[in-house]
């Protein structure tokens, strides 16, 4: 049941990139470009998403989880040179490409090649940095 619900939600969180325009590069470019033709309308659907969350996620958390027996949240507090690295390469390659992990992965059902190069690299650096990780501690 549990990964019924996880496929369910996926989809549907799919389906949301895609009517918002989020899948298209050119799209959020366009959005990220402040100094030239700014294309404004991503700022509703991260808005809106995060009006969303701000209202749901408090009530959410005074609930029981209903697959599990605690929420798995973050629970790093402070800043490290490791998270604000990762934050400025996750920033210049969505900057860059249009793309970041979860739209990378919804594109693959348009079968072009772009999107298919983008989640072997992605797949490929998370295979690296798991050598790395294991080989730093």
């Amino acid at each position: 049941m549990k990964n019924l619900v996880s496929l369910t939600m996926g989809v549907l969180f799919s389906i949301g990139l895609s009517v918002s325009g989020m899948i298209n590069p050119e799209k959020v470019i366009g959005f990220l470009d402040l100094f030239g033709i700014w294309d404004y309308s991503l700022a509703f659907v991260m808005g809106g998403a995060v009006g969303v969350n701000l209202v749901i996620f408090p009530v959410i958390l005074k609930k029981r989880p209903v697959f599990s027996k605690v929420f798995h949240l973050p629970t790093k507090e402070k800043l490290d040179l490791n998270l604000v690295l990762g934050s400025i390469l996750f920033g210049i390659g969505w900057g860059l490409g249009g793309v970041c992990p979860g739209p990378g992965i919804v594109n693959l059902a348009r079968l072009d090649i772009q999107s298919v190069v983008f989640v072997l690299s992605m797949l490929i650096g998370m295979f690296l940095f798991s050598i790395y990780k294991r080989i730093k501690s």
